[in-house]
Order: C-alpha cells, then structure tokens, then sequence
C-alpha cells in the first residue's frame, strides 16, 4: 500500500468518525499520521483530498462553501460525503 493510500484510508476513517454534519482539517489527518514532522506532509494530505473528492467520497470546502480543487487558496475543511 503506498504512503497516498494510507494518507486516503486515514482521511476517510477519520472524516467518517467525525460524522456528515462535521468537517475535519487536513492538519489533523497530517498530526495524526506524521507527529512532530507532520507539516512537511501536508500537500500530500491535501493532494490526497482532493482525488478523494474527484471520486466523490469527499467534499472540500472553505469558509463553509464548496471550492473549486483547482484554485485552492488557503485552509480548507474535509467533509465526508453521505452515503
């Protein structure tokens, strides 16, 4: 399993025990997997969010409102899609 599918797995599991109505941030998927070097892998977390929002399990958004993957600029929030 390469280190994508393990940052994907950890998104999903984690977006999904928050629950539908919560969001998670990609610092937390990143912290939880990474500890102390958890910054340096944070593109790879976002990366990681955004195929999983191409493939529909998954909804970015900023502020609130759903953002267009391809001019991301700034935090971002990860919500897992209802079933």
């Amino acid at each position: 399993m390469s280190e994508n599918d393990t940052i994907s797995k950890t998104i999903l599991a984690m977006a999904t025990e928050r629950g539908a109505d919560k969001t998670i941030c990609p610092s937390e998927v990143a912290r939880t997997m990474f500890d102390t070097h958890w910054r340096k892998y944070m593109d790879e977390v976002r990366q990681a969010a955004i195929e999983l929002q191409r493939k529909g399990k998954v909804s970015i958004t900023q502020k609130g409102e759903p953002v267009d993957v391809n001019h991301i600029r700034g935090p971002i929030r990860i919500k897992i899609n209802k079933s």
